[in-house]
């Protein structure tokens, strides 16, 4: 049955043609997505690594003040939080949304009437959290946004663990890449986020993002309008690896991203009675690393001082928004 031509009552210039559906729902008929490339049909029902069939999945969508300030500005970005996730982090503090425990079905049309509202809010930008696995949808009702006046970066806020082609495939919808850089141990990333693999595809994408997007572009009132900006979370007793992370992304790109080295780690329930995972990192290894980062040549970016640890900001799931 040939899908029908969707239609919005609050934004009549937002269509989604039925040929663009159609090609949407093909590239989940054999998912690669992601670097598991788990294969199976999800328009079928089938579920991968993620957990997720071709519904979008999503737990809030809402202004959200509490990224980086390039990205904020004077009302927050408008960020939607998608369920599921294509890691499984030991130590996630948004274990709920990440396993699609928590989460609302959201069409292709009101995804892209979110993006508009959002930006009828002030947003500053889109922010998409984790969109990795729900790629073909979201850029199916970004065009349609942008064909009914949505004029916002966007950013792809990620953890990192994508592939190049999958980086590709958002070429021309994607302003902002914010991805995380998280390990560079083999070790670590198997065992902390069930991905051995995750820095030899991690970091051939950050290559492309950074290709993409090219040099870091400002708005007159410090918004960032285009440009990657890395994030890396120092964890517990992690410190060489942490080093070995600010090593190569100075080595790779130089002043030619933008960096955000956070302290924010906060041991979660689920690792309470983790012999490593259970602690913070102590204050005083963050500021070696932070000067370390200093001292190689970083001058572009974000580092954390003091109380800000202690400021990581969990929203509450419920479906704000969608």
């Amino acid at each position: 049955m040939t899908p029908a031509l969707q239609t919005s009552e609050k934004y009549p210039l937002l269509r989604i043609p039925p040929e663009e559906f159609s090609a949407c729902r093909e590239e989940y008929t054999h998912c690669a997505l992601c670097p598991r490339r788990c294969g199976v049909d999800r328009t079928a029902g089938q579920t991968g690594f993620c957990g997720c069939t071709d519904t979008v999945l999503a737990a809030r969508a809402a202004l959200h003040p509490w990224e980086e300030p390039c990205l904020t500005g004077a009302h927050g970005a408008g960020t939607v939080f998608f369920s599921g996730c294509t890691l499984r982090c030991l130590y996630c503090q948004n274990a709920d949304i990440a396993a699609a425990k928590t989460a609302w079905p959201v069409t292709p049309l009101r995804l892209a009437e979110i993006f508009l509202e959002l930006q009828e809010k002030g947003a500053a930008c889109i922010d998409l959290v984790t969109p990795t696995h729900f790629a073909p949808t979201i850029r199916l009702a970004l065009r349609a946004a942008k064909r009914a006046g949505l004029t916002l970066p966007v950013v792809s806020n990620t953890s990192g663990y994508e592939t190049a082609e999958a980086v590709r495939a958002w070429e021309g919808l994607i302003d902002i890449w914010m991805p995380d850089l998280k390990y560079v141990s083999e070790k670590l990333s198997g065992e902390y986020s069930s991905a051995p693999n995750y820095f030899a595809e991690a970091s051939l994408a950050l290559r492309e993002m950074v290709r993409q997007t090219g040099d870091p572009v400002f708005s007159d009132d410090g918004l960032l309008l285009r440009g990657v900006l890395v994030r890396h979370l120092l964890l517990p007793r992690a410190a060489a690896d942490s080093r070995r992370v600010l090593t190569w992304l100075w080595e790779t790109f130089g002043n030619h991203i933008l960096l955000s080295f956070m302290n924010q780690y906060t041991p979660m329930p689920a690792v309470s009675d983790h012999p490593i995972l259970s602690r913070r990192p102590s204050p005083q290894t963050y500021e070696r690393l932070a000067d370390y980062a200093a001292s190689l040549g970083f001058e572009n970016g974000y580092f954390q001082e003091g109380e800000a640890a202690k400021e990581s900001f969990i929203p509450v799931w419920n479906g704000e928004g969608l």
